[in-house]
């Protein structure tokens, strides 16, 4: 089933973008961005729901990765809240995303929900509609609402789907929060410290040599240290550099990743924070996907990748 959804996002990628301008029986201007692999076809559809068409072009290809960017989880939580709200008060699905697109005010999020209400109208399910989006819907969001379309439940389980995001969302913020004090401390002592190597060291080195006499050990070397700094300055910001970039690729890679979270976990203030931070991702994340009627070796599978940390 995996591979599956994974061929059919690579076949939609792979689809031309068109954008169109069309009017409604009525006479209201309609207008938005579809994919389709020909612009016949898109005419052919569009003359199907009654459209008068006006204008059909073709747009530059985006990245899917704009998705992930542009949608927030707060608009993914009102969105399942709404949703939730419409299917409980018996309103048709298609109906309901149709009442959702014009509500939504981000265009890239109208648009996905554009996409998602025409892949109903064809046949699919709304959960792999939402598969379709992986930047935007979660392998745990797609399980739950397909756990919610075979049970008949499907509103409890939105629902339940934007509680649990609003929790995770409070978490992430907490644990934020949590961490700015002690990142402003030690970007300030960081700061302070070049400053007195860079400036202010110097200065008293000029005063020592004026007095004359042998200085402490620790002091010739914070000197050296200093000398070396403010004559290599350009090489060890360039090596530092290096060594940043070459630790976010390393961290990219799974025994990268693995390590980090391992070191993570053993820092002495922030350590145990981590640890209770996955543990309570973890135990909320699979309480709501057991409860929703997903299968426990699936949602054990998909609590390994939500977790946040790959020790846990």
């Amino acid at each position: 089933m995996r591979t599956y959804h994974v061929s059919r996002v690579e076949k939609i990628k792979s689809m031309p973008t068109f954008k169109y301008t069309a009017k409604e029986i009525t006479g209201k201007t309609v207008s938005g961005i579809l994919e389709y692999s020909d612009k016949a076809l898109l005419i052919d559809a569009l003359r199907k729901k009654g459209l008068v068409i006006i204008s059909i072009e073709e747009t530059a290809k985006r990245r899917a990765m704009s998705f992930g960017g542009s949608v927030k989880l707060e608009e993914i939580v009102i969105f399942s809240r709404q949703l939730a709200t419409m299917v409980d008060s018996g309103i048709p699905l298609v109906h309901a995303l149709d009442i959702l697109c014009e509500q939504i005010e981000k265009p890239v999020f109208r648009n996905i929900m554009a996409k998602i209400k025409d892949d109903i109208e064809t046949g699919s399910s709304l959960s792999d509609a939402f598969a379709r989006h992986p930047a935007v819907f979660s392998t745990l969001y797609v399980n739950m609402v397909k756990a919610g379309e075979s049970s008949g439940a499907l509103d409890d389980i939105l629902d339940r789907l934007a509680a649990y995001l609003e929790k995770s969302n409070m978490l992430q913020r907490k644990v934020k929060a949590s961490l700015v004090y002690p990142a402003v401390v030690v970007t300030m002592a960081m700061l302070i410290t070049l400053v007195m190597l860079i400036k202010v060291i110097p200065t008293f080195k000029g005063i020592f040599e004026m007095l004359g006499g042998t200085l402490p050990l620790p002091t010739r070397i914070l000197i050296l240290v200093s000398d070396t700094i403010r004559e290599m300055f350009l090489y060890v910001a360039a090596a530092l550099a290096v060594a940043v970039f070459a630790l976010k690729k390393y961290m990219k890679t799974a025994q990268g990743k693995e390590n980090f979270d391992k070191i993570l976990l053993a820092i002495p203030v922030l350590g145990p924070l981590f640890r209770k931070v996955a543990v309570a991702k973890f135990t909320r994340t699979f309480a709501t996907l057991v409860k929703s009627g997903v299968p426990i070796l699936v949602s054990l599978e998909i609590v390994g990748k939500t977790a946040g940390n790959t020790v846990i």
